[in-house]
């Protein structure tokens, strides 16, 4: 089935609408990045970088790492965002521009996130790096999507029933990132973890200014789930969406996050922009090495 201009929308150099992207531009393993700024973060460390477009919040510079090519793309904040930036890389590798048709043969992407995150667990240490094993996402993105095939739905069913969620919110969903592409980022220096994806950095995240929040009480909810040994140990902003996406599009995916504070023990990161740096080492170390 042909896809129409509304559907596949492309710019008059036939690259894909808001990433600005042509097919050739990319490689197959990517990192994503929420501020435009880290992007030249991750590149300055590749042997050499052959490609930088920008459009919006979207930078993608691709280069070569070990001999690896590699893409980091910066996504902006949040899980609409996500969906953009996901569905646009897909259709990069998987949908034939020029006929407007999905290929029959599938490319896979290696997707992995770097970024910062806040603890909700004490034993989370200020400056450690965090693999989302699960994304918890308060967003309601996956559920406009066919994807109860990926969901979690014992842990959300349970994390509703303890916290006492309301309905007037949208139903959490949980899904867990890609163990082949995991094993591959492990060490002893990674902790394994259940990030929570919230819809917004204040009140979504139970930060008070002047406004009042609807429940009190939500980081405590969050903080003392557990259900088969499973805690949420971290919240963020774009890890269920891509770990949602990826798995619906058929590719890899794994957030690797810095964590900068810890919201039970009040303690932020005394150099932040170094604990990411080291982040982003360790993160291309493992892409290129393994």
């Amino acid at each position: 089935m042909q896809l129409g201009p509304s559907e596949l929308i492309l710019n008059a150099d036939g690259s894909i609408y808001h990433l600005n992207l042509l097919p050739q531009d990319i490689a197959n393993t990517i990192i994503t990045v929420g501020d435009p700024d880290r992007v030249s973060d991750v590149s300055k460390h590749f042997d050499s970088i052959e490609f930088k477009k920008g459009k919006r919040e979207f930078l993608t510079h691709t280069g070569m790492l070990n001999g690896k090519r590699i893409s980091v793309i910066s996504t902006g904040i949040g899980t609409d965002n996500i969906d953009i930036v996901f569905n646009e890389l897909d259709a990069l590798v998987n949908i034939d521009f020029e006929n407007r048709i999905v290929k029959s043969d599938k490319i896979q992407l290696d997707i992995v996130r770097i970024g910062t995150s806040g603890a909700i667990q004490s034993d989370v240490a200020v400056d450690s790096f965090l693999l989302s094993e699960f994304a918890m996402g308060f967003d309601g993105l996956l559920h406009t999507y066919q994807s109860d095939t990926i969901q979690h739905k014992e842990i959300s069913k349970a994390f509703v029933q303890q916290t006492n969620w309301s309905s007037n919110k949208s139903v959490p969903y949980v899904v867990k990132c890609d163990e082949s592409l995991a094993q591959q980022l492990l060490s002893n220096r990674i902790r394994f973890g259940t990030t929570a994806t919230n819809i917004g950095f204040y009140g979504p995240q139970g930060r008070k200014l002047r406004l009042t929040l609807a429940d009190e009480s939500l980081n405590n909810k969050i903080t003392s789930f557990e259900h088969d040994s499973i805690k949420i140990t971290n919240l963020e902003m774009e890890t269920s969406g891509i770990y949602g996406l990826s798995k619906l599009l058929g590719h890899r995916a794994v957030s690797m996050n810095c964590i900068l504070a810890n919201r039970v023990t009040g303690e932020f990161s005394k150099n932040p922009q170094k604990a990411v740096d080291d982040l982003i080492q360790y993160t291309l170390e493992k892409l290129t090495n393994t």
